[in-house]
C-alpha cells in the first residue's frame, strides 16, 4: 500500500459496519463496470469509472437503501 500511497481503511474495534457502505459499492461497481472491462490506460480507466459514478450511479441507478430511487431523486425527495 505504501508503495502506491495508498492509506488503509480500517475499522475500529468492534464495528462491523463501520466500512459497509463502501464495500457495498466497491462490489457494484466491480460487478457492473470492472469485471470484463478491457481500459486500455490508467486515463481511460479513470474517465470510465468517473462516468459510471455520476452520469450512471448517482443519477440514475435505484438504491434499495434509498427506497429505490437513484441518490439525485433520494435528495430532491428528501432535502428541505
Amino acid at each position: 500500500m505504501k508503495k502506491y500511497g495508498a492509506v488503509l481503511s480500517v475499522s475500529r474495534k468492534g464495528n462491523l459496519y463501520d466500512n459497509a457502505l463502501m464495500e457495498s459499492f466497491y462490489r457494484t461497481i466491480k460487478r457492473e463496470l470492472i469485471h470484463g472491462a478491457e481500459f486500455t490506460t490508467p486515463e481511460q480507466a479513470r474517465k470510465e469509472v468517473f462516468k459510471y459514478i455520476e452520469l450512471y450511479y448517482n443519477t440514475k441507478r435505484m438504491h434499495s437503501s434509498l427506497h429505490y430511487l437513484s441518490p439525485v431523486e433520494y435528495e430532491k425527495a428528501y432535502s428541505s
